[in-house]
């Protein structure tokens, strides 16, 4: 499975155009991007980046990386996925960046994905979804997230967010409305954001193989 992810990451670096600032998403697809990435540093202006991981990683591959308010809207976003159905709507968030990841989606005009091909599903919801909480909040988002949707939220316990907050995963959900549970989940106050990229969906999903397939 390795080396499917080896194959998007590479297979993304197609996207990536001189002189531009490529925002930079986390995980272990993404590691296989960002080496190449580093390949072509002499072309790209630098990188905004998802988490503090990728922002060591850049940084050590000397790629420089800019505040998000600073480099402003984004041509292209390359991230990875936890879940990824027909529609390239996403699960995001098994490694606790999907606040910022989501941020850089939204900033960008182009979101390519790049995943293995185990990642597809025909429907979202057997990765249990993370939802980044205010640590306070914990409990009663826990609560209204048990009535709405059905599913079974468990802490993360011991996982802090770069933001300084609390991730709980909703187990037992069969997404079929991804659009509609996303507003929903991020209308109860102490919600963070939510790891459904949803109603921001990606606009280019990479497939590893060989040869890598493009949606």
């Amino acid at each position: 499975m390795s080396e499917a992810k080896r194959l998007a990451g590479e297979k993304a670096i197609e996207y990536v155009e001189d002189g531009m600032v490529v925002g930079v998403g986390t995980g272990s697809t993404v590691a296989y991007f960002i080496e190449a990435l580093g390949r072509i540093k002499d072309r790209i202006a630098g990188a905004v980046s998802s988490s503090e991981q990728s922002t060591k990683r850049l940084k050590e591959l000397g790629i420089e990386v800019l505040d998000a308010n600073a480099a402003g809207p984004l041509k292209l976003y390359v991230d990875g996925a936890d879940e990824c159905d027909p529609h390239k709507r996403l699960i995001k968030g098994g490694g606790a960046a999907l606040t910022r990841e989501k941020i850089i989606a939204e900033a960008s005009e182009t979101f390519v994905c790049i995943i293995d091909p185990a990642k597809q599903v025909p429907v979202l919801g057997k990765f249990p979804l993370p939802v980044e909480v205010i640590p306070m909040a914990r409990s009663l988002v826990a609560r209204r997230i048990l009535e709405l949707t059905g599913g079974q939220p468990v802490w993360r316990d011991g996982v802090v967010t770069d933001n300084g907050n609390w991730i709980l995963d909703v187990h037992n959900l069969r997404i079929t409305d991804p659009v509609k549970m996303e507003s929903e989940l991020n209308q109860i106050p102490g919600v963070v954001s939510v790891g459904l990229f949803a109603r921001r969906p990606a606009d280019i999903v990479i497939v590893g193989g060989q040869p890598p397939q493009v949606l």
